[in-house]
C-alpha cells in the first residue's frame, strides 16, 4: 500500500480544528477504526502514521492559513483519556523500517511545533485531560505550557520501557531532561512507573507547569491562552493564504510535480530529483506575494520537495541514493532569496523561509546516501545550493559536455547560505562543512555573490571533486555503483554520524538517539521477539526476556 502524505481538513479522521480570534483548538479525536493498516483498533486516541500526516497537515494549515492564530490549545475530545501514544498493535504488527520512519516523521512533527512557537510566533498549550501517556505525553511535551487537571485520575506517563521494553520515540527522555530539566533521579522514577504521576506531585517535578481542578480548568487554560498570545507577534489583521491539494501525477517511475520530478532507477537502487529554478522575477511586494499563494516558486518547492522526501522515505525503501540536480537561472534564485530576506518582517515572507529550513532539516536526516551533480543548466545558488551542502558528496562538472552549448556549472553563494537555513546542530551547513576551518569559511563568505565555475569552487572546497567531460559519466557510475553495493545498514549508520559535526543540541540528540537506541531496540527479542513485550502486552501473559545486558 503507497503511503500518502497529502490530505486536508475535510479528509481528517482524527483531528478537528476550531477557530476564536487569536485562540485555535487542535482537538484529538481518534477513529478507531480509521487505522492506516488493518490489524489493528486505535482506541484512547492512540495513534499510527495516518494521524499523525493530519496533525502535520493541520500544524501546517495553522502556520500558513491562519497568520491571526496567536496560541493553540491541543486537547482531547475523548473522556478521561488525553493520549494513550502509539499504538501498541501497530507497533507490534509493523515492519521495523515503518516503526522507524514513522518516530522519524513524529519527532520532526513535534518539532515543527516547538519551531512555530520559537520562530513564528504561535504558540502552543496543552490541555491534559485524562490519562497522557507515552507518546501522548511526548506531543504535550513538545507545546511550550502543559496545564493538567487535577481531579484525582489524570496523569502523564512514559511507561515505554516497564510495559514495551522499547523507549519513547519521540523525543520524551530528551525532552524531559533537557526542555523540562527534570531532575535525574526523579526522571528515573517517572520513567519507571507504569500508572504515571498525577496532580501537584507532577508539577512539583516540572513534569507539567500547573495545574488546575475540573471546575476552574476551562478558566485556567482560557487566562493561560490570554497572556501567551500578548507576546506573540502574529499579525492579527493579515489574511492566510489556503493550502490546495498538491498536485503529483505517478507514472511508473517516474513521478512529476510542477518544479520537482523523481525519476528512479530500480536496478542501480537510485532517485534523481531535479529542481527547477525559477522562471519568473521575485514578486514587487508583499502585497503580490501574498496574490500568489501556493503559486510563488519557493513555496510551492517546498510543498513538492516535502512531499517527494516523504514518499521516498516510506514507499520506496530499496532506493539508496538520492540525486540532487537544479535546472535554472542562479541570479533568479539569489534575487528571489533577497526579496524573502529583504521582507522577513511580513508573516508570509518569514513563514517561507522557516518552511524552506524544516525541508532541508528533513533531507538532513533522511536515511539516505545523498548527492548532488552539478552540470551546466544547473542552478545551485543560494537558497538551493543549501542541498549541495547537505548532500553527503557532490560532483561538479569541469567545461561542458560534449554536445552541450550550455554554458559551463557554476556555483554562487549568497547570504542563504551564511545564517537563515541552520541545520539541527544550530550551524550552517557550510559551518558544519568547514568546522575545522575558519578560515576556509571566511573565504566562501567573501566569495559569496560570485560565479564560481569548478576549478574555483573546487579551491574553496565547496564541491568533493570536479571531473572534466571525460571522466564525468565513469566517475558519477562507480560511485552510484559503489553505493549500491555497501550494506544500508552500516551507510545509515555512517551518514547519521558524519553530518552533524559540531555542538550536541536537543535536535541532534532526539535524532541520533532514534537512529542508535531506538533503531536497536525495536530488532531486540526483548521488545519484538515471540514472548516480546510488544506481542504479549494486553495478552495478560508476561514477557520473557533475555536477561543478558548488552
Amino acid at each position: 500500500m503507497m503511503i500518502d502524505f497529502r490530505t486536508d481538513p475535510s479528509r481528517y479522521k482524527h483531528w478537528k480544528l476550531e477557530f476564536d480570534g487569536r485562540r485555535a483548538d487542535l482537538i484529538m479525536d481518534v477513529d478507531e477504526n480509521g487505522g492506516l493498516f488493518d490489524g489493528y483498533e486505535l482506541k484512547l486516541n492512540s495513534y499510527d502514521l495516518g494521524v499523525d500526516i493530519e496533525l502535520y497537515d493541520a500544524i501546517q494549515r495553522l502556520r500558513f492559513e491562519h497568520p491571526e492564530v496567536k496560541v493553540v490549545v491541543l486537547r482531547s475530545a475523548k473522556d478521561r483519556v488525553f493520549c494513550a501514544g502509539a499504538n501498541i498493535r501497530m507497533l507490534a504488527g509493523a515492519a521495523h523500517a515503518h516503526k522507524v520512519n514513522f518516530c522519524k516523521f513524529t519527532n520532526e512533527t513535534r518539532n515543527y511545533m516547538e519551531e512555530a512557537s520559537a520562530e513564528s510566533g504561535q504558540k502552543y498549550l496543552a490541555a491534559v485531560t485524562g490519562a497522557c501517556a507515552g507518546g501522548g505525553y511526548e506531543l504535550a511535551l513538545a507545546t511550550d505550557h502543559i496545564i493538567l487537571t487535577d481531579d484525582g485520575s489524570s496523569s502523564v506517563a512514559l511507561p515505554e520501557a516497564p510495559l514495551l521494553a522499547v523507549l519513547p520515540g519521540t523525543g520524551g527522555l530528551t525532552r524531559v531532561t533537557d526542555k523540562r530539566k527534570v531532575r535525574r533521579d526523579r526522571a528515573d522514577v517517572f520513567c519507571a512507573i507504569e500508572e504515571g504521576i498525577k496532580g501537584k506531585r507532577a508539577a512539583d517535578w516540572h513534569l507539567v507547569d500547573e495545574v488546575a481542578p475540573n471546575s476552574k480548568f476551562d478558566e485556567v487554560v482560557a487566562a493561560r491562552v490570554a497572556a501567551m498570545a500578548e507576546s506573540s507577534d502574529r499579525p492579527a489583521d493579515s489574511k492566510g493564504i489556503a493550502f490546495p491539494k498538491i498536485e503529483r501525477e505517478i507514472d511508473g517511475d517516474l513521478m512529476r510535480y510542477d518544479l520537482v520530478t523523481v525519476e528512479i532507477d530500480r536496478d542501480e537502487r537510485n532517485a534523481t530529483i531535479l529542481l527547477k529554478g525559477p522562471e519568473a522575477d521575485a514578486p514587487a511586494d508583499v502585497a503580490a506575494l501574498a496574490a500568489l499563494g501556493t503559486d510563488y516558486w519557493l513555496l510551492k518547492l517546498c510543498r513538492e520537495l516535502d512531499d517527494a522526501i516523504l514518499h521516498l522515505r516510506l514507499n520506496e525503501l530499496e532506493i539508496g541514493t538520492l540525486i540532487f540536480k537544479t535546472v535554472g537561472d542562479g541570479a533568479k534564485v539569489l534575487a528571489h532569496d533577497a526579496f524573502l530576506a529583504a521582507n522577513r518582517d511580513n508573516w508570509l515572507a518569514r513563514e517561507i523561509l522557516l518552511y524552506w529550513k524544516r525541508v532541508m532539516k528533513r533531507v538532513d536526516v533522511t536515511s539516505r546516501s545523498l548527492v548532488a551533480l552539478v552540470e551546466p543548466g544547473s542552478c545551485f545558488a543560494g537558497s538551493l545550493a543549501e542541498l549541495l551542502f547537505a548532500s553527503d558528496r557532490s560532483y561538479m562538472l569541469e567545461g561542458q559536455l560534449d554536445g552541450d552549448n550550455r554554458p559551463p556549472a557554476e556555483i554562487v553563494l549568497g547570504p542563504a547560505n551564511f545564517g537563515p537555513f541552520p541545520m539541527s546542530n544550530g550551524l550552517t551547513r557550510l559551518e558544519t562543512r568547514f568546522i575545522g576551518e575558519p578560515d576556509t569559511l571566511k573565504a566562501a563568505q567573501e566569495n559569496a555573490g560570485e560565479s564560481l565555475d569548478a576549478e574555483r569552487a573546487d579551491e574553496l572546497g565547496l564541491v568533493t571533486f570536479i571531473f572534466d567531460d571525460i571522466d564525468w559519466e565513469d566517475e558519477v557510475r562507480i560511485f552510484l555503483e559503489e553505493r549500491a553495493s555497501y550494506s544500508p545498514d552500516a551507510l545509515t549508520g555512517m551518514e547519521a554520524n558524519l553530518r552533524f559535526a559540531g555542538p550536541e543540541t536537543m535536535e541532534t540528540k532526539i535524532f541520533g538517539r532514534l537512529t542508535a537506541w531506538q533503531n536497536w531496540i525495536f530488532q531486540r527479542p526483548n521488545a519484538v521477539g515471540p514472548e516480546g513485550a510488544l506481542g504479549r502486552y494486553g495478552t495478560g501473559r508476561k514477557p520473557e526476556y533475555d536477561i543478558k545486558r548488552v
